[in-house]
Parts: structure tokens; C-alpha cells; sequence
């Protein structure tokens, strides 16, 4: 399935009230860090087609990203990913921290 794209709050909403666990990826279009980390989370969803990965693009989609930022308490950062749990934030990461191997130990569940 790889990545959806989310850029609304209501895409958001609906996406936080039918899936019960899911990845979110905020990336910045204009940042080579971000570029890096968001090639390891497409990698990633395109191994792993069970768990469903959404993203945003910073550029495109700051008051979703902001209102991320504030109904999760987790400060904005990109790259950043999220790791959802009926509803709540269980994990997350950002910049280098955003690797593969981190994103297989911490969103597969063995």
C-alpha cells in the first residue's frame, strides 16, 4: 500500500477513528535530513503493507500539522514519526533517530 498522503484535519480525524494503529510521518519537503528519513518509511511501508503508514508534507499541511502537535502533546518536529495506538501517541522519533531498524523494532509487533 506504501504511504497516503494526509493534508486536512478531517483526513486526520477519520483516520484516528477507523484505525486502530497506524504510522504517521511529518516531512519537509525542503530539509536533506527529511529527505533521508522519509526514504527509510517508504522503504518500510512498502515491507510492511499490515500497518497502515499516513504523512504529511510540512509545506503543505501546517495547521494539520500543528493540530497533531497539539491534540497529542508531542512538539512538532520534521522529519518526525508517530506511532498511533487507539488514539494515543506510543511512540515517536525524529531526524536521524528515523531509521528502518527503528521503525521495525518499535512498530512491528513481533
Amino acid at each position: 500500500m506504501g504511504m497516503e498522503k494526509l493534508e486536512t484535519i478531517e483526513q486526520f480525524e477519520r483516520v484516528m477513528k477507523e484505525t486502530e494503529r497506524f504510522l504517521f510521518v511529518k516531512h519537509s519537503l525542503t530539509c536533506p535530513i527529511s529527505q533521508a528519513a522519509f526514504g527509510e518509511c517508504e522503504k518500510f511501508a512498502a515491507d510492511h503493507p499490515e500497518l497502515a503508514v499516513y504523512c504529511l508534507y510540512v509545506q503543505e499541511a501546517r495547521p494539520l500539522s500543528n493540530y497533531i502537535a497539539e491534540t497529542t502533546g508531542v512538539k512538532h518536529e520534521s522529519p518526525q514519526v508517530l506511532l498511533f495506538e487507539n488514539g494515543r501517541v506510543v511512540w515517536h522519533a525524529s531526524h536521524w533517530s528515523i531509521t528502518y531498524e527503528a521503525l521495525e523494532t518499535h512498530a512491528i509487533v513481533a
